[in-house]
């Protein structure tokens, strides 16, 4: 008897006995808890890109709830709002989801790349067949997209509601490849009218976020461009509640570059007081996007220190380099582990004039596909080689070729078809340049084999093309896994 006493004492008195730290890794999180295992789910969360750096408080609040209710929907494990469903609940099975099968210590590893990318609506039969066959390494697909009137209303430019997009979404989501389209807006003016009043923003954020529901879109990805200084705080507040109208759904950004000062300006030149008025507040949209697309392209000749240590002609899509030092910067205030590396995959056609002062005046004509390159080069002959960005290119004489301009079919049509001029000192050059020449410089699967290490290297969550059309160099899905 005083042994069944004993062991009966023993039992109930285990749990109390028991160290902390072991009872907490079998009771279930919901809202409202707190303690040191709120703080270890939180940290999984934010090593896997759901929570942002710095929410692990060891409270489990709102924005905990949505990040795990996200994930559970990502992993298939619920997406039901019942009571008995466990959405939202941090219990055994999202438990084993989250630190992975026999992890004792919830070492998660974040070096498996995710690789995404936009299939622009201008091509989008082309960018459907290139897409299709390659979902099995994309992770996330962004049909290119929605786009904002002027009354702050969504127009579905690229018809994703229709063929031939419902057929490939659907096949997407049987590969769990994500669909996120994207809401692309460029008008400076109109984007701070709408976002800086109260009614209209709010009305946005509920259309975006009703349309992505009503579709069953895993998601959204906002791409405000060209926005103004002063849109900076009423763009922040439109990413706080749009996010918060998403639920489990995911919130894309996709934002300009931003570099460096000494990257912006030779060490002689006088910095604007204005040089860091920026457009986009990075804490801000850490907070309140999953993901964050930086548009690492089209840097032409904007960079006065690569500039310098370049030969000519030297004006790239994208030279790591360059790609290196803005998400080296990125990272001060964007999670690492939310940060994508766009990539290009187009490339650039310049007429190049050597000046008498010293350096070389750059004129850009158009963005072009691949077969625009090599036909020219074909027809001059011309084998095209690597430049000193790493990227490919060849130079060659106007005068021995016909102007040839890219069809609408060909042009990625990124920029208008205008000529813009700039300036830049180069470190000697490769070619002859006594006399103008037309140089072209694209990005090929090497040059996205570059980025796709510096993503690696740098420890962010993955990369993101821009663009898939058909256009690009099919070696590039060697690439991309």
């Amino acid at each position: 008897m005083r042994r069944i006493l004993l062991f009966a004492t023993s039992f109930f008195l285990l749990p109390f006995l028991m160290p902390l730290s072991a009872l907490a890794v079998v009771r279930s999180l919901s809202l409202g808890m707190s303690g040191s295992d709120v703080t270890a789910l939180q940290t999984e969360l934010i090593a896997k890109g759901y929570l942002a750096t710095g929410k692990n408080t060891g409270y489990f609040g709102l924005l905990t709830q949505i990040a795990l209710e996200k994930f559970q929907c990502d992993q298939k494990i619920t997406c039901a709002t019942s009571a008995i469903s466990g959405y939202g609940i941090y219990g055994p099975k999202t438990r084993q989801a989250l630190l992975g099968v026999g992890s004792s210590a919830g070492v998660v590893t974040t070096s498996k790349l995710e690789f995404s990318g936009w299939i622009p609506y201008w091509r989008t039969d082309a960018g459907i067949q290139d897409v299709t066959p390659h979902l099995s390494q994309l992770t996330s697909v962004m049909p290119f997209g929605y786009t904002v009137k002027s009354n702050g209303t969504l127009s579905d430019t690229a018809k994703i509601t229709e063929e031939p997009w419902k057929s490939f979404i659907a096949t997407a989501k049987k590969n769990k490849v994500r669909v996120i389209p994207t809401v692309m807006w460029g008008n400076g003016d109109t984007i701070h009218k709408i976002l800086s009043n109260t009614k209209t923003r709010i009305a946005l954020e509920d259309e975006i976020a009703n349309m992505v529901k009503k579709n069953g879109f895993d998601g959204i990805d906002i791409d405000f461009e060209a926005k103004k200084h002063e849109t900076v705080d009423y763009f922040s507040t439109f990413l706080k509640g749009l996010y918060q109208r998403m639920g489990n759904k995911w919130v894309y950004c996709t934002v300009e570059a931003r570099m460096p000062l000494n990257d912006r300006y030779s060490p002689s030149a006088t910095i604007p007081a204005d040089a860091t008025d920026y457009a986009n507040d990075y804490a801000q949209i850490n907070k309140y996007c999953d993901r964050v697309e930086i548009m690492a392209y089209d840097q032409g000749v904007i960079d006065v220190r690569l500039n310098k240590a370049r030969s000519a002609p030297y004006a790239p899509v994208a030279d790591p380099g360059w790609v290196e030092s803005m998400v080296t910067l990125a990272m001060n205030d964007i999670a690492k582990n939310k940060i994508i590396i766009g990539i290009p995959t187009y490339g650039y056609e310049y007429t190049v004039t050597p000046l008498a002062t010293g350096g070389y005046k750059y004129d850009v004509l158009w963005p072009f596909n691949l077969k625009y390159a090599t036909d020219i080069a074909t027809k001059l002959g011309i084998t095209p080689t690597r430049t000193s960005a790493n990227e490919i290119g060849f130079s060659y004489d106007p005068k021995k070729l016909e102007a040839i301009a890219p069809t609408g079919s060909e042009s990625t049509q990124t920029q208008q078809n205008t000529v813009s001029s700039s300036v830049a000192q180069n470190a000697g050059s490769q070619v002859d340049t006594s006399q103008p020449f037309n140089y072209l410089s694209w990005s090929d699967a090497t040059a996205i084999a570059d980025k796709v290490a510096l993503a690696r290297k740098l420890g962010v969550r993955g990369v993101a093309v821009f663009k898939f059309d058909g256009g690009e160099d099919q070696g590039m899905w060697n690439v991309l896994k």
